[in-house]
C-alpha cells in the first residue's frame, strides 16, 4: 500500500529535533508521497532542504497562508512567486481566507487569494486551499475563477454535503484528515455520499491528529489511521482506499 499525504508541514519547528525520524516512520507505514505547503517565506530554506533530503519523496507548494497576509503581503508573494517557478512546486497553497484569528486583513487576503490563484491558472498548477470560517467568502473567490484552469484541493474540509458539492462543482477535490475520525466532527455523518474520486488524504501535521492521538503533535505516520477510517465509513478496504486516493493526488498534482 502507498498512501500520499497531501498536506504535512514537516518542515515545522515542532519537528526540529526528530524530522529523520518522523518521515521514516512514516515511510515505513506506507506513506511515500508528502506534499508540503508554504506558510510564509521565513520557511522556504526549510522546505528546499527536505526536498534536497528526501528527493523522491517530497513536493513543494509555494503560497502565502491568509493568516500570514499582512500589509506587506505583496513584498512576500514576490518571494514566494519566484519560489515557486526556482523550485518547480507543484501546487499554489496553501492560500484562502481565514477570519476565525482576525478580520483586520480581509481585504488583504482576498486580494492575495485573487493573484495567487491567476499563479496557478498561468502555470496550469493546482491551488491548495485554506477556509476557516470563510466558506462564503472563499467560494466568492472561487467562482469569480471558475473555469477549467481552476482545479486543487479543499484543505482539512470541515463543512457541510453541500458545501462539499459546491467545492467539488468549483474543480476541487476534499482534503480530508484527522477530523474525519473526531466525535463531533460532522465528516462522518456524510462522507459516504461523496464520491470516492473526489477525495484525498492529508494529515495537517503536526496539528489536528486523527483519535486515538488527539491532541497531541500529529505525524504523517497516522494517516493510515484516517483511512482506516474512510474505509469503515464507506465499505471499502484500506487497501482501497490507499489506493484510490493516492491515484487522487496524482491527477490534483501531476506527479
Amino acid at each position: 500500500m502507498v498512501f500520499t499525504d497531501t498536506h504535512t508541514h514537516l518542515y515545522s519547528e515542532s519537528f526540529a529535533d526528530d524530522r529523520d525520524e518522523v518521515i521514516q516512520e512514516a515511510i515505513n507505514k506506507g506513506v511515500k508521497r508528502f506534499f508540503l505547503p508554504a506558510i510564509d517565506s521565513s520557511y522556504l530554506s526549510k522546505m528546499r532542504e527536505l526536498k534536497n533530503a528526501f528527493p523522491l519523496n517530497m513536493f513543494l507548494m509555494s503560497g502565502l497562508h491568509p493568516t500570514h497576509v499582512k500589509e506587506n503581503f505583496q513584498e512576500e508573494l514576490a518571494v514566494l512567486e519566484s519560489f515557486l517557478d526556482e523550485t518547480q512546486a507543484v501546487a499554489v497553497g496553501e492560500i484562502g481566507i481565514d477570519l476565525y484569528w482576525d478580520k483586520a486583513f480581509l481585504k488583504e487576503q482576498q486580494e492575495a487569494f485573487h493573484l495567487q490563484i491567476e499563479w496557478a491558472k498561468k502555470r496550469q498548477l493546482p491551488i491548495v486551499i485554506h477556509c476557516r470560517d470563510a466558506f462564503d467568502e472563499v467560494f466568492e473567490v472561487l467562482e469569480a475563477h471558475r473555469g477549467p484552469l481552476l482545479r486543487g484541493i479543499f484543505h482539512c474540509f470541515s463543512g457541510d454535503l453541500s458545501q462539499a458539492n459546491k467545492a467539488i462543482s468549483l474543480g476541487m477535490k476534499l482534503g480530508i484528515g484527522g477530523v474525519l475520525t473526531f466525535k463531533n466532527g460532522g465528516l462522518d455523518r456524510f462522507i459516504d455520499q461523496v464520491d470516492l474520486s473526489h477525495l484525498v488524504l492529508e494529515t495537517d501535521a503536526p496539528y489536528l491528529a486523527p483519535v486515538p492521538y488527539r491532541g497531541k503533535r500529529n505525524e504523517s505516520a497516522y494517516l493510515p489511521l484516517v483511512a482506516q477510517k474512510l474505509a469503515d465509513l464507506t465499505g471499502k478496504t484500506i487497501e482501497d482506499i490507499a489506493a484510490i486516493t493516492t491515484e487522487n493526488s496524482k491527477t490534483v498534482f501531476g506527479v
